[in-house]
């Protein structure tokens, strides 16, 4: 079991770690962010899409996420863990957490490749909801470099996202 320092809490400990990480890098390059948008329809109102958002929520529908909570759950200041199938550890802050305005937005580190945003935003579209998501990441050597710019083309993201509405659009299904 982790064990942190008299009265520092999980989130000061996280946010530590990922000013460590940062300033570890600072010197290896300077590298600019790279970031895509898409916008997807789901038959759904934003009060039942929203909640899959989170942390816990994503667990529904994205195969394999697994997040191991740090603190919190859905609340700005929260943070979690998880694990791409390739070992690589990200560690995610909530930043924004605001269901009523349909957003909620996180920071990112994926350990030794890049740093980033993630910004979710949930619009009344119909009798459903128009969902946008930004990822804007930003490589912390040339290999994380080389990552975000291709996870940011817009095939990749295009292929990504259709990926998102299908799985988002089963789980919905699945639980009327």
């Amino acid at each position: 079991m982790l064990r942190f320092p008299s009265g520092m809490t999980h989130l000061a400990w996280v946010v530590g770690a990922l000013g460590l990480a940062w300033a570890g890098t600072c010197g290896a390059m300077a590298s600019e962010p790279h970031s895509n948008t898409r916008r997807f329809h789901l038959d759904a109102p934003c009060a039942r899409v929203f909640p899959l958002f989170t942390a816990l929520g994503e667990k529904q529908w994205a195969e394999g996420w697994d997040p191991k909570l740090l603190s919190g759950s859905e609340h700005r200041g929260s943070a979690f863990l998880t694990r791409h199938p390739n070992g690589r550890v990200t560690t995610w802050i909530v930043t924004e957490y605001d269901p009523a305005a349909g957003r909620v937005s996180y920071a990112r580190l994926a350990e030794g490749s890049n740093i980033g945003l993630v910004d979710v935003r949930c619009t009344k579209e119909g009798s459903g909801s128009a969902i946008d998501v930004t990822y804007t990441l930003t490589g912390l050597n040339p290999e994380g470099d080389a990552f975000a710019k291709t996870f940011t083309t817009d095939a990749h993201y295009t292929a990504m996202i259709d990926e998102w509405q299908q799985a988002l659009v089963k789980a919905l299904a699945a639980r009327p």
